[in-house]
Order: C-alpha cells, then structure tokens, then sequence
C-alpha cells in the first residue's frame, strides 16, 4: 500500500524518524551514564515500547494503570507508574499488575501511603514507592525537600512497602532549581539512614540539559519519539525530526485565503501549549491552522504564495503529538511513501 491510498483523517508515523530520535537520546544518556525510562503515554504503541527497551532503556513509564496493564500484557516486565493510587479498585488491580511485573508507583501525601499500605499488608510481594516532588511545575508532589524525607520515612516504616527514591517532572526551564531540590533530598534522606536508589527526572524539553541535574538517576522522556510542534519551539529536534503527521484533505476554500480540512479536535488536539495557532502545515510554512472544530480545521492561507486547492491532501505537525495518539483506533507506520503497517493504538484509552 502506498500513503496516496491511506484514507483521512489518518496518523502517520515515520518509522525512520522514530528510529533515529530513540537512537540520539539513548546515546546520549548512555555517554552521561543516566538509564532511560521513557514515558510510552506519547505512542501508545507496545511495538515502541519493546524497542526503547531494546535500544538501552531500563523499563518504561506508564500514567495510569491501564496503559501499565497493555504493557504488561504485550511483555514489558519493568514498569514505573509515576501517580498517586487511590481507590479500592485501583488499588486491586495494582496489586495484581505488581505480581506480574517488577513495578514502581510515586505518592505525595500520607493519605496515598496509607492507602498503599493497607492494600499491601499481607500480600506476598511488597511494592516500591518513590515520593514525588514538585520542582516548579506546580502539579502534583510535596514542596520541600524535608517534606519529601518525612513521607520517605513513613514509607520505609510501612511494612510491605520499600522505599525506593524521588521522582519529579519539572518546568521547562528549571533545570537549576529541579538539581537543588532533588540533591538536598537526596543528602537529607541518606543523612535519615535512608536509600534513594533511584532518583527519576524527567520531560523531554529539557532532556539534552538531562545530566546536568546531577542527583537523577534516570530520565523519563515521552514526546522525544515523535517530536511535535512545541519540542521544535524548544530547541529539542527539527521538524525534520518530527515523526508524527496528522494526514488531511482540503474539503473546502470558502475564500481564498482560508482552507478548511476534514481534521478538527478530534485529529490535531485543540493544545496551544502557548503557540499561535494548532499546528504546522507542511509544505505550506506560512499558513497558520487557526482554528478548529470537531470535525473542521480552518487554516489562514494569507501569507503563501502557493495555496492548496480542494482535494489536496496536507500534512500537520500538531503541537502536541501525545494528545493524538490517543485520538485514533490506529495508526499507518510509513517510510518514505510507502506504508510498512496499519497498527492499532492498543493502549489507547486507558486513562482508567
């Protein structure tokens, strides 16, 4: 099958691309001596996820459950899950998901370690517990490093629970102040009589600036695979190595300075990630998609000197690749224009 026969909307990944951005952090975290767990959230995909682990990576990242439970069942056998675990129902499956895999969860509060506790008292396998820190994103994660020692104490104190490091997922941009509150937690925790094996950073806009946060023992980069529109406004790849495209079809030109394509919402994500506009059209670097609907892309022709014309068929980096592979049942693997494989997204919707 050739791309000119794929049907739109549709998602295409260039597995040469791919290839290449696995290969570059790899080596590169690989001459820093930092692991690689990298976060399968952006793909999806266990075919990606067995081959990160071929290249070099110590295990992956999963955000929920669910994704963790595809991956268990497509072979992955060390996964980290990064979120707070609350709930009866999750808290079974978890148990279930740690005896089959070796596994690693984060908590931020007594009320998680606690809950983790509880479920675990009497079971055969004791489950390992990292505290999450927050660094500056402002998300989940306890704000100060004595804060971060004092649930470490009260995991290491928790009968079928270890505790086994930090975790953060810091802000673009603060790669100083990530370095800071990791290593005084660090220093405070083994002057607590405490071990923390593993100290995890993570995000992939900072990720070649990685070994400069000097405490982490590993790395959790996620978009790197694809790259998307907001990574290249970092500085992180080149659209060239941007290995995600969404495929459309310019289904109308109501004046002739707008296009209007069959991929809104539901293909390209409505993410501006603080960008002007939802996506870059390739081949048309003056165009700006500035709008969408479910089903519309409107897309600001103004500026170019060539302008596509009902039919065409455009291709869009979106600014945020993750959000779009969880958009579509499946993907279309290609290289060059042919089509190496139509694969389904099969941790798609696991958000559970």
């Amino acid at each position: 099958m050739k791309l000119s026969e794929i049907d739109t909307p549709a998602v295409l990944i260039d597995v040469d691309r791919t290839e290449a951005n696995m290969q570059r952090f790899q080596a590169y975290a690989d001459s820093h001596k930092l692991a690689v767990r990298p976060h399968i959230k952006t793909h999806k995909l266990p075919r990606f996820a067995k081959r990160q682990v071929e290249l070099g990576a110590v295990g992956i990242t999963c955000q929920k459950i669910g994704e963790a439970e595809v991956m268990a069942d497509a072979g992955i056998k060390d996964i980290f899950l990064p979120y707070n675990i609350i709930g009866k129902a999750k808290l079974d499956r978890l148990i279930v998901l740690n005896n089959r895999v070796k596994l690693a969860v984060t908590a931020d509060s007594e009320v998680t370690i606690c809950g983790l506790a509880e479920a675990f008292t009497g079971t055969s396998k004791s489950l390992d517990v990292l505290v999450e820190c927050d660094t500056g994103m402002g998300r989940c994660g306890v704000q100060t490093p004595d804060e971060a020692v004092e649930l470490a104490r009260l995991i290491a104190a928790s009968d079928r629970l270890n505790f086994a490091g930090f975790m953060t997922f810091p802000k673009t941009g603060t790669v100083e102040e990530t370095d800071a509150f990791l290593a005084s937690a660090k220093d405070k925790a083994i002057a607590a009589g405490l071990d923390p094996r593993t100290i995890s950073n993570g995000g992939s806009p900072d990720m070649w600036r990685a070994h400069e946060v000097t405490s982490a023992t590993e790395h959790r980069p996620g978009t790197y695979i694809y790259m998307d529109r907001f990574q290249v406004s970092k500085g992180v790849g080149t659209w060239d190595d941007c290995a995600l495209t969404v495929l459309a079809t310019v289904v109308s030109r109501p004046t002739d300075d707008r296009a209007i394509v069959d991929a809104g919402s539901k293909a390209l994500t409505s993410d501006t990630l603080g960008l002007d506009g939802f996506g870059r059209v390739v081949g048309y670097p003056e165009a700006v998609v500035t709008s969408l609907s479910e089903e519309h892309g409107a897309i600001d022709l103004t500026a170019c000197k060539e302008k596509p014309q009902i039919g065409d068929r455009l291709r869009i980096i979106p600014n945020h690749c993750c959000v779009v592979s969880n958009l579509f049942d499946s993907v279309i693997l290609i290289s060059g224009d042919d089509v190496v494989e139509i694969t389904p997204v099969a941790a798609r919707g696991r958000v559970d």
